[in-house]
């Protein structure tokens, strides 16, 4: 899988992919972040933005911090750099 990191904001205003920040996709979500709701929001964020599945994106560090790594599976580095591109152009 690829691994990518993730700098999580909880509690903004409204869900999405909100740009990138030192090397990190920053994902605002508007769940609070307490019993692990946040982070299922994220990957929700991910996979709606991303034109992904749920089941290909895993939490795989950082499950209380916010900074995150997630590793996704079944998706080509390209393809996957690709979305996160088109994305990032859409957001700025």
């Amino acid at each position: 899988g690829i691994v990518i990191p993730v700098k999580a904001q909880a509690g903004a205003r409204r869900n999405g992919i909100s740009g990138e920040f030192a090397g990190s996709l920053r994902v605002s979500v508007t769940q609070a972040p307490e019993k692990g709701k946040a982070n299922h929001a994220i990957i929700e964020v991910l996979a709606d933005q991303l034109k992904l599945r749920r089941n290909q994106i895993e939490l795989i560090s950082g499950p209380t911090s916010p900074q995150k790594k997630f590793r996704i599976t079944g998706i080509s580095k390209s393809d996957l750099e690709s979305q996160v591109a088109h994305v990032l152009a859409t957001v700025k």
